[in-house]
């Protein structure tokens, strides 16, 4: 890394540090890049113990060596994030989904929002 790459990474991880909590949603959406899962380490490293950390995710424990790449780094950082934690686990629907068949089930058979602005604008009352 360019020294003045390392610079601006040191400013950064210093800027989070002075943040009161961070929030990490949908963690293993996409895999990390084995720089991004140790700088992604080196963020949860400087926050443990010293900031709060919410963490978001759809996979279990067990499917984040494939996320991270490593299973020693992956077992690291799964020891600082779980130690003195609350883990809520949510399953169920996806609320997502169900807005999207809401959504749906309010459209017209022309595939219109009827709430939209385009379907008031063409002059179709309904009767």
């Amino acid at each position: 890394m360019e020294m003045a790459e390392q610079r601006q990474l040191e400013r950064s991880l210093k800027q989070l540090e002075r943040q009161d909590i961070l929030i990490l949603d949908e963690l293993g959406y996409v895999p990390f890049s084995r720089t991004g899962a140790e700088l992604f380490f080196e963020v949860v490293s400087r926050a443990y113990e010293r900031l709060s950390l919410i963490v978001t995710t759809n996979l279990p424990f067990e499917s984040w060596v494939d996320i991270f790449g490593c299973e020693r780094l992956t077992g690291a950082l799964l020891d600082r994030l779980t130690h003195r934690v609350h883990i809520i686990e949510a399953n169920g629907p996806s609320y997502r989904l169900r807005q999207s068949k809401r959504r749906l089930k309010k459209s017209d058979p022309n595939g219109n929002d009827k709430d939209s602005p385009s379907s008031e604008k063409s002059g179709d009352s309904g009767e």
